[in-house]
Protein backbone atom coordinates (compact mmCIF):
# COMPACT_ATOMS: atom_id res chain seq x y z
CA UNK A 1 0.00 0.00 0.00
CA UNK A 2 2.78 2.42 0.94
CA UNK A 3 4.75 1.31 -2.11
CA UNK A 4 1.72 2.12 -4.28
CA UNK A 5 1.50 5.62 -2.83
CA UNK A 6 5.14 6.22 -3.66
CA UNK A 7 4.67 4.84 -7.17
CA UNK A 8 1.63 7.03 -7.69
CA UNK A 9 3.47 10.09 -6.40
CA UNK A 10 6.38 9.39 -8.75
CA UNK A 11 3.95 8.82 -11.60
CA UNK A 12 2.17 12.11 -10.97
CA UNK A 13 5.56 13.82 -10.77
CA UNK A 14 6.17 12.52 -14.30
CA UNK A 15 8.71 9.95 -13.19
CA UNK A 16 9.56 8.06 -16.37
CA UNK A 17 9.92 4.67 -14.73
CA UNK A 18 6.87 4.88 -12.45
CA UNK A 19 4.31 3.87 -15.08
CA UNK A 20 6.51 0.93 -16.08
CA UNK A 21 6.82 -0.09 -12.42
CA UNK A 22 3.03 0.08 -12.00
CA UNK A 23 2.58 -1.98 -15.15
CA UNK A 24 5.16 -4.56 -14.08
CA UNK A 25 3.56 -4.88 -10.67
CA UNK A 26 -0.06 -5.32 -11.77
CA UNK A 27 -0.13 -6.38 -15.44
CA UNK A 28 -0.48 -10.11 -14.73
CA UNK A 29 -3.43 -9.62 -12.37
CA UNK A 30 -5.11 -7.22 -14.79
CA UNK A 31 -4.58 -9.49 -17.80
CA UNK A 32 -5.89 -12.46 -15.82
CA UNK A 33 -9.03 -10.56 -14.88
CA UNK A 34 -9.68 -9.29 -18.40
CA UNK A 35 -8.99 -12.68 -20.00
CA UNK A 36 -11.40 -14.40 -17.65
CA UNK A 37 -14.10 -11.81 -18.19
CA UNK A 38 -13.76 -11.70 -21.97
CA UNK A 39 -12.62 -15.22 -22.87
CA UNK A 40 -10.36 -13.65 -25.47
CA UNK A 41 -6.64 -13.18 -24.74
CA UNK A 42 -6.05 -10.56 -27.44
CA UNK A 43 -9.08 -8.52 -26.33
CA UNK A 44 -7.80 -8.80 -22.74
CA UNK A 45 -4.42 -7.41 -23.79
CA UNK A 46 -6.17 -4.57 -25.61
CA UNK A 47 -8.25 -3.75 -22.54
CA UNK A 48 -5.22 -3.65 -20.24
CA UNK A 49 -3.31 -1.55 -22.75
CA UNK A 50 -6.24 0.87 -23.02
CA UNK A 51 -6.39 1.18 -19.24
CA UNK A 52 -2.68 2.03 -19.05
CA UNK A 53 -2.90 4.49 -21.95
CA UNK A 54 -5.78 6.23 -20.20
CA UNK A 55 -3.84 6.18 -16.94
CA UNK A 56 -0.82 7.75 -18.64
CA UNK A 57 -2.96 10.46 -20.23
CA UNK A 58 -4.74 11.36 -17.02
CA UNK A 59 -1.89 11.37 -14.50
CA UNK A 60 -2.73 14.84 -13.22
CA UNK A 61 -6.44 14.02 -12.82
CA UNK A 62 -6.01 10.96 -10.60
CA UNK A 63 -6.85 11.58 -6.97
CA UNK A 64 -6.56 8.13 -5.47
CA UNK A 65 -7.30 7.53 -1.81
CA UNK A 66 -7.85 3.77 -2.04
CA UNK A 67 -5.34 1.18 -3.19
CA UNK A 68 -3.93 1.32 -6.68
CA UNK A 69 -4.60 -2.36 -7.47
CA UNK A 70 -8.31 -1.98 -6.68
CA UNK A 71 -8.49 1.11 -8.87
CA UNK A 72 -6.81 -0.65 -11.79
CA UNK A 73 -8.94 -3.79 -11.37
CA UNK A 74 -12.04 -1.59 -11.45
CA UNK A 75 -10.84 0.12 -14.62
CA UNK A 76 -10.14 -3.23 -16.29
CA UNK A 77 -13.47 -4.71 -15.19
CA UNK A 78 -15.35 -1.67 -16.51
CA UNK A 79 -13.45 -1.64 -19.79
CA UNK A 80 -13.99 -5.40 -20.14
CA UNK A 81 -17.69 -4.91 -19.56
CA UNK A 82 -17.77 -2.26 -22.29
CA UNK A 83 -15.85 -4.55 -24.62
CA UNK A 84 -18.14 -7.46 -23.81
CA UNK A 85 -21.24 -5.42 -24.55
CA UNK A 86 -19.87 -4.21 -27.87
CA UNK A 87 -18.70 -7.62 -28.99
CA UNK A 88 -21.25 -9.75 -30.80
CA UNK A 89 -19.01 -12.75 -31.16
CA UNK A 90 -17.35 -14.68 -28.38
CA UNK A 91 -14.00 -16.20 -29.10
CA UNK A 92 -12.79 -19.20 -27.22
CA UNK A 93 -9.78 -18.41 -25.05
CA UNK A 94 -8.76 -21.98 -24.37
CA UNK A 95 -5.68 -22.14 -26.61
CA UNK A 96 -3.04 -21.42 -23.97
CA UNK A 97 -4.90 -23.37 -21.29
CA UNK A 98 -5.14 -26.37 -23.61
CA UNK A 99 -1.43 -26.20 -24.35
CA UNK A 100 -0.64 -25.99 -20.61
CA UNK A 101 -2.86 -28.96 -19.80
CA UNK A 102 -1.36 -31.00 -22.62
CA UNK A 103 2.17 -30.14 -21.48
CA UNK A 104 1.43 -31.01 -17.84
CA UNK A 105 -0.50 -34.19 -18.52
CA UNK A 106 1.21 -37.50 -19.08
CA UNK A 107 -1.91 -39.51 -19.82
CA UNK A 108 -3.53 -38.62 -23.19
CA UNK A 109 -6.97 -39.73 -21.95
CA UNK A 110 -6.63 -37.46 -18.93
CA UNK A 111 -5.63 -34.61 -21.24
CA UNK A 112 -8.74 -35.07 -23.39
CA UNK A 113 -11.01 -35.20 -20.34
CA UNK A 114 -9.46 -32.05 -18.85
CA UNK A 115 -9.73 -30.19 -22.15
CA UNK A 116 -13.39 -31.17 -22.56
CA UNK A 117 -14.20 -30.07 -19.01
CA UNK A 118 -12.35 -26.80 -19.55
CA UNK A 119 -14.30 -26.21 -22.76
CA UNK A 120 -17.62 -26.88 -21.01
CA UNK A 121 -16.72 -24.59 -18.11
CA UNK A 122 -15.63 -21.82 -20.45
CA UNK A 123 -18.87 -22.08 -22.42
CA UNK A 124 -20.90 -22.15 -19.21
CA UNK A 125 -19.11 -19.02 -17.95
CA UNK A 126 -20.04 -17.13 -21.11
CA UNK A 127 -23.70 -18.04 -20.50
CA UNK A 128 -23.72 -16.33 -17.11
CA UNK A 129 -24.95 -12.76 -16.82
CA UNK A 130 -21.96 -10.42 -16.95
CA UNK A 131 -22.33 -9.25 -13.33
CA UNK A 132 -22.25 -12.82 -11.99
CA UNK A 133 -19.29 -13.73 -14.20
CA UNK A 134 -17.41 -10.63 -13.05
CA UNK A 135 -17.94 -11.40 -9.36
CA UNK A 136 -16.85 -15.02 -9.79
CA UNK A 137 -13.71 -14.02 -11.69
CA UNK A 138 -12.80 -11.28 -9.20
CA UNK A 139 -13.32 -13.68 -6.29
CA UNK A 140 -11.66 -16.81 -7.70
CA UNK A 141 -9.01 -15.48 -10.07
CA UNK A 142 -8.08 -12.16 -8.45
CA UNK A 143 -8.50 -13.49 -4.90
CA UNK A 144 -10.50 -10.47 -3.80
CA UNK A 145 -12.78 -10.55 -0.79
CA UNK A 146 -16.50 -9.79 -1.16
CA UNK A 147 -15.99 -6.47 0.59
CA UNK A 148 -13.32 -5.45 -1.92
CA UNK A 149 -15.47 -6.53 -4.86
CA UNK A 150 -18.43 -4.57 -3.47
CA UNK A 151 -16.26 -1.48 -3.20
CA UNK A 152 -14.89 -1.91 -6.73
CA UNK A 153 -18.36 -2.44 -8.21
CA UNK A 154 -20.01 0.18 -5.99
CA UNK A 155 -22.71 -2.20 -4.73
CA UNK A 156 -23.51 -3.76 -1.38
CA UNK A 157 -21.68 -6.80 -0.04
CA UNK A 158 -24.99 -8.70 0.01
CA UNK A 159 -25.46 -8.00 -3.70
CA UNK A 160 -21.97 -9.32 -4.46
CA UNK A 161 -22.54 -12.43 -2.33
CA UNK A 162 -25.88 -13.08 -4.04
CA UNK A 163 -24.41 -12.66 -7.52
CA UNK A 164 -21.57 -15.01 -6.58
CA UNK A 165 -23.94 -17.62 -5.16
CA UNK A 166 -26.39 -17.41 -8.09
CA UNK A 167 -23.52 -17.59 -10.57
CA UNK A 168 -22.07 -20.69 -8.94
CA UNK A 169 -25.51 -22.30 -8.78
CA UNK A 170 -26.04 -21.63 -12.50
CA UNK A 171 -22.60 -23.03 -13.31
CA UNK A 172 -23.31 -26.17 -11.27
CA UNK A 173 -26.66 -26.57 -12.98
CA UNK A 174 -25.18 -26.13 -16.45
CA UNK A 175 -22.28 -28.45 -15.74
CA UNK A 176 -24.56 -31.10 -14.19
CA UNK A 177 -26.91 -30.97 -17.16
CA UNK A 178 -23.90 -31.52 -19.43
CA UNK A 179 -22.91 -34.61 -17.41
CA UNK A 180 -26.42 -36.11 -17.62
CA UNK A 181 -26.60 -35.82 -21.42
Amino acid sequence: MFEDKILLWKFKSRGKDALRAIYDKYADDLLNLAANLLNDPSAAEDVVQDVFVTLAQSADKINLRENLKGYLLTCVANRSHDCSRKSVRHKNALGKQKERIQAESINPVQTVICLEELEKLSCAMTELPYEQREVIVLRLHSNLKFKQIAKIRNVSIKTVQSQYRYGLEKLRSMMNSEVKK
